[in-house]
């Protein structure tokens, strides 16, 4: 076997896709004669596992989606009996009945890998301490990605979310110097830090941040590495495919690789369905090949992005995609346009009057849909003059118009009084329907 195919970071393409063929064949197999719910979705379909002779065959077959999920709650999805199990992780934040995952011993040490690999793409040593602040217990943030950084030999602060002075006095005692965190906790850990009389880039040994668990700008991102003056990363999962570790930044910092020996991707127009190019933005899908317990088929993540045609300089030929801009039911309409949380909070964090948090609160006036976002300023720039603030306020209205083709009614508000969240942040309420 040659070097090329020792390391799965730097398979070449042919043999990368030989082996993603190779697993799908398997994986159909498996689940047509395992899972009721795809040997029933492959009939009514008219396909069969045989019929896959290239990987642009997959485009036959049915998507899953978080409802067929929810209703295969809780054993519908599994493809094995129930004695290998050994975790059960849920998905979060949703009504109803939750999206349950089941892993078996060798499915948790894949995801574990696969984290492993992450982490150690952007540096991370085993001197390194690291400082887990995402949600233990059924989210699948923490333990993941926990069990990752104790594969390659870090020193594990298991903080989770919350106790936010308990876990600053910590991540200074002991010298953490890698944090996993939300962007939003990360911000509001700098505030509290501020508070403590701390300097978040001068009284700490942090390096490097992984964020994820939530849309974010690059701008946002921008604003972390300064206020901490280290290194942060992009990382992308969800529960439905094993949690984080499913694609992740490396040191050139443009687009996250997608481990594309465990996962299949394709984007498509999230209204026709049809697969796009490489480089045209749609709706992520993926397929997973190298689960035992839960194989997933062309799940429809509802996360929009876009892959990068080209490769990446740092010679993984593992594809690329963009940051998340958003999710496809996260989008609101205002007037005839489409906008996204994610793009409010990019013209935001631009402007460097801007401070660390903001809401978009969505209103219904005269059978007219009206937007109204809430922004914290620097506490030196709300102390000014009210002449001060109106220019303010009119130059952010102004950006909005520009960038995103809507006037919201802009309100400036004092630093730290908006409300704050140790996990996701929640910035839009929208009061249309209530």
């Amino acid at each position: 076997m040659s070097s090329q195919r020792e390391n799965p970071e730097y398979f070449d393409r042919e043999y990368l896709e030989k082996l993603q063929l190779e697993k799908l064949r398997q994986v159909l197999e498996r689940v047509y004669h395992k899972v009721p719910f795809y040997r029933e979705a492959f009939r009514a379909h008219k396909v069969r596992p045989e019929n896959v002779k290239s990987l642009k065959d997959l485009e036959k077959f049915p998507f899953t989606t978080r409802e067929d999920l929810r209703a295969g709650y809780p054993y519908g999805f599994l493809a094995c009996s129930l004695s290998p199990l050994v975790r059960l992780h849920t998905s979060a934040g949703t009504t109803g009945k939750p999206k349950a995952v089941l892993f078996t011993q060798k499915d948790i040490a894949q995801a574990a890998q696969l984290i492993t690999r992450c982490i150690r793409m952007t540096g991370a040593r085993p001197e390194d301490v690291f400082q887990n602040m995402m949600s233990y217990g059924l989210f699948t943030g923490g333990l993941i990605f926990h069990y990752g950084a104790e594969r390659a030999g870090l020193l594990v602060i298991p903080g989770g979310t919350g106790n936010t002075e308990r876990q600053i006095e910590m991540m200074h005692d002991f010298k953490a110097t890698i944090v996993h965190i939300t962007p939003s906790y990360a911000l509001y850990l700098a505030e509290v830090m501020e508070r403590m009389g701390f300097s978040p880039r001068d009284d700490f040994s942090l390096r490097i941040a992984y964020l994820g668990a939530e849309p974010y700008s690059q701008a946002t991102k921008g604003r972390i590495e300064e206020i901490f003056s280290l290194d942060a990363y992009d990382s992308y999962g969800l529960s439905e495919m094993n949690g984080p570790g499913v694609a992740f930044e490396c040191k050139e910092k443009q687009g996250m690789h997608l481990w594309e020996d465990n996962f299949i991707m394709e984007i498509i127009d999230p209204e026709t369905f049809e697969v796009r190019r490489n480089g045209e933005e749609g709706e992520l899908v993926l397929s997973t090949i190298n689960r035992e317990a839960m194989p997933i088929l062309r799940y429809r993540t509802g996360d929009l992005t876009h892959i990068y045609p080209e490769e990446c300089r740092c010679g993984r030929v593992h594809r690329r995609i963009s940051r998340i801009k958003g999710r496809v039911d996260d989008m609101f309409v205002l007037r005839g346009v489409n906008i996204f949380p994610s793009e409010v909070e990019r013209v935001l964090m631009s402007l460097p009057e801007v401070g660390r948090n903001y809401q978009i609160v969505l209103e219904r006036k005269g059978g007219l849909d009206h937007m109204k976002v809430r922004v914290e300023i620097k506490k030196k720039l709300f102390r000014g003059s009210l002449k001060d603030l109106k220019i303010l306020q009119n130059k952010i209205k102004t950006k909005f118009k520009v960038e995103l083709l809507v006037t919201p009614q802009v309100q400036l508000v004092e630093p730290a009084t908006l409300p704050r969240t140790t996990g996701k942040a929640k910035r839009l309420i929208d009061k249309r329907e209530i």
